[in-house]
Order: structure tokens, then C-alpha cells, then sequence
């Protein structure tokens, strides 16, 4: 094995004078496969790091369950329902949450949002890590307002910051004589960005007794609970557990509320290294053209070889081997290249992206071991068997023919 080894290394460095177009055609080969396991190592770290960055966003702002009631009616006994949720280790954090429809007017804008009124502080559903600008401070302040936490893009909108009165409008069906709109005013306190709209859209935060005034509630009601578990691995069972035992409310998992995101994140994981895998696959069959050019280069030198006694299997494994340095060199090529945009994108950004568009302002990245090591052994899987029909022609090569006639 040790000398088909060599031979397979001296043809692969291709010292022989005159045989220019047969390196650029290695070099072609080398740069195809090089190509092709770099452009699917790039899709599959950016595809990861979409699907982390989203789901970290989600699972951060947004409840892993909600307890609702039945026909949008509030929790009647919310806190007897909260206290009975002690009983569950699944559940990390808990808080009663008011939240409904409203809209909301500064001197220059009117918009429709929902008031979320809760009682925790931001980090224990992970809010906190959204907060851009201003503070985390639901309480009234010295002008006698409460606060309140509206999103960028809505106190864009409404052309409101940080110290900016906010007037909120709650009604119950269609106003009239007799069904005045209840309205209250709040100080704007901070602004958080998730860049997810569906958040940064819809959201006002404000502490859930001035919600529960503002929706005209008793302080044992709350519209819904939130409830983050210890691990993500237990929120569909966990879910399913809570509507066994609750048969008067009703639990929704974070991915059946947010079922289009995770729809459009599933959908992008397996489709896009599809796509980009058919370039490994080309890239593998151009090495048949790569090793049958070099067989054809070298069969005089074969025909020597079978002329010493040599058995057309070592002929065989020669230009395997020969074919599989190619792969090994292009893969090697493609992982560098492949690390190194890693590692640019990291730290430079240099994919954009529209924040409305994709949740996010560039192109996330986030490289895993198994996704390299799979890669490699379907790269050099498929390159061996490029390489094995113009092995194969080398060993069925007639020696005398090729010495007798110098081909």
C-alpha cells in the first residue's frame, strides 16, 4: 500500500514538464471541490444561526406556555391558578399578565397596539436583553404617570421618546352615549427592539395593576399566565400535561402561537443545504474527468508497471488514491475558506440584511462540528466514486499496446 501511495502523491504534485493543462485541469477539479464544500459548510452555518438567533429572540421575549380561558374571557381566579402552578418543577418562572387591544395617541400619531401589563422584573423572561434605550421602570414617576415600554418601531411611529406622554384608549365593543372609551395616560419609559415585528409592533409594556384598571378588572383576574420552563426540551409535553390537568383553561406551547416562524425556519433548514449539496455533487463527478485525464497522461507509465508484474488492483488503487488527494485537497481548501467567512461574518457583518425582512440586521453564522464532519465523508464518499470508473480504465489498460505504440 506504502508504494501505490507514492506513486499516487509524485503524479498528484504533476512535476512532469509539458503537463500544464493537466494541473490546470487538477487545479479545476481541486477548486470545484473546494467550492462546493465551502458554499455547503457557509449555507448550513448561516442556516443554524438564523434558526438560533430567532428562537433565542422568541423563547426571550415571548412565554414557552400560555394559560388562557376559554372564549377570550378572563381567568376569573387567576391567583388561585397561579398558586396551583407551584406544584409543577417544570416551570422556572410564572406571572400573571392583563394585555388587550387599545389604542394609543401622542400629539402627532395614533396607533393600534396591545398593553401587556405584567408584574416581573425584565430578566426573568429575558426582556431585559431587548431594553435599547432608557429603563426597565413601570412605576409612576414624579409627573404621576405610569410607565410604560412601547417598541422602537412603534414609538417611531408615533414620534414618542423617552420622557413622552402617551395616551391609551381601552374600550369594550363599539363606543357610544352610554360606553365611554376607558383612557389613561403613561410616561414612556423605555424602548425595547427585538426585531421581530410581531414584537416590536404589537407590544406595550406597562405594570398589570394599571392594566387591570385600564381593562376594568379585579385584581384576582388576569387575562392569561406566562410561563417559562427549565428546558426547552419539555415545553410540547409539558404543554400537553397542563391541558390534561387544566379542563377549564386552555395551554398554548410558544410553537403553535409563533407556528409560522418556526414553519418558515423548518422549511428553510431543509430545503437550502438541499440546494447547495447538488454542488458537491457536480463538483465530485468533475473529478472523473480530472482522474481520466491524468490516467490517460500516465498510461505509459502503467503499462511499464503492468509489464514489472504489477496486478491491475494496485493500478486500480493508484489513481484512486490519486483522486482522493484531489478531494482531500479541495476539502481541505473548502473548510478554510469556509471558517474564514465564518469568522469575517462574526466580526465584520459583511451580509446585511433588512431587519423587517429577516428578524435580524445581518447574516448570523454559527458553524457546528457534525455539520463538518458529515460533509467531509460525503465529499470524499462521492469523490471516491468519481474516481473509481477512470481507476478502473487504468487497470484494464493493455500494456503492450501502450508500449508499442507509446499511448
Amino acid at each position: 500500500m506504502k508504494f501505490e501511495l507514492f506513486l499516487a502523491f509524485r503524479y498528484f504534485k504533476g512535476n512532469r514538464k509539458g503537463a500544464g493543462f493537466l494541473s490546470f485541469i487538477k487545479i479545476m477539479a481541486i477548486t470545484g471541490v473546494a467550492i462546493g464544500s465551502a458554499g455547503l459548510l457557509i449555507a448550513l452555518s448561516i442556516v443554524h444561526g438564523f434558526k438560533s438567533t430567532i428562537n433565542s429572540k422568541i423563547l426571550g421575549f415571548a412565554p414557552h406556555i400560555s394559560i388562557v380561558a376559554f372564549k377570550d374571557a378572563p381567568l376569573y381566579r387567576a391567583d388561585t391558578l397561579y398558586t396551583f402552578l407551584d406544584q409543577y418543577p417544570e416551570i422556572e418562572h410564572k406571572q400573571l399578565v392583563v394585555e388587550g387591544q387599545v389604542m394609543i395617541q401622542t400629539r402627532n400619531d395614533v396607533s393600534g397596539t396591545i398593553i401587556k401589563g405584567v408584574d416581573l422584573e425584565p430578566n426573568s423572561f429575558g426582556f431585559g436583553d431587548y431594553l435599547v434605550e432608557g429603563e426597565y421602570n413601570l412605576d409612576k414617576g414624579s409627573r404621576g404617570f405610569p410607565g410604560i415600554i412601547l417598541g422602537v418601531k412603534l414609538a417611531r411611529q408615533l414620534e414618542a421618546g423617552l420622557g413622552s406622554i402617551v395616551t391609551v384608549y381601552s374600550t369594550e365593543g363599539n363606543p357610544s352615549a352610554g360606553r365611554s372609551p376607558e383612557i389613561q395616560q403613561f410616561e414612556v419609559k423605555g424602548l425595547y427592539q427585538t426585531g421581530i415585528e410581531q414584537f416590536d409592533d404589537a407590544y406595550a409594556i406597562t405594570g398589570r395593576a394599571f392594566a387591570q384598571k385600564l381593562f376594568k378588572l379585579e385584581p384576582e383576574q388576569a387575562s392569561l399566565i406566562e410561563i417559562k420552563t427549565r428546558s426547552e426540551d419539555v415545553i410540547a409535553t409539558f404543554t400537553d400535561q397542563l391541558n390534561e390537568d387544566l379542563p377549564f383553561q386552555y395551554a398554548e406551547s410558544i410553537f403553535v402561537r409563533y407556528a409560522n416562524i418556526y414553519s418558515w425556519l423548518k422549511l428553510q433548514e431543509s430545503l437550502i443545504p438541499l440546494v447547495i449539496s447538488i454542488m458537491i455533487v457536480v463538483a465530485a463527478f468533475n473529478l472523473i474527468g480530472a482522474v481520466l485525464m491524468m490516467v490517460l497522461e500516465r498510461a505509459k507509465d502503467v503499462g511499464i508497471l503492468k509489464t514489472m508484474g504489477s496486478k491491475s488492483s494496485m493500478v486500480r488503487r493508484i489513481f484512486l488514491m490519486e483522486g482522493l488527494l484531489v478531494a482531500v485537497a479541495g476539502l481541505a481548501f473548502g473548510i478554510g475558506i469556509s471558517l474564514l467567512f465564518t469568522w469575517l461574518q462574526s466580526e465584520y457583518q459583511l451580509i446585511p440584511l433588512s431587519e423587517e425582512n429577516y428578524y435580524m440586521s445581518y447574516a448570523p453564522v454559527e458553524p457546528h462540528a457534525f455539520d463538518f464532519i458529515v460533509t467531509a465523508l460525503v465529499t470524499l464518499l462521492l469523490c471516491a466514486l468519481a474516481s473509481w470508473l477512470p481507476a478502473r480504465i487504468a487497470a484494464k489498460t493493455n500494456p503492450l499496446k501502450v508500449i508499442a505504440f507509446g499511448r
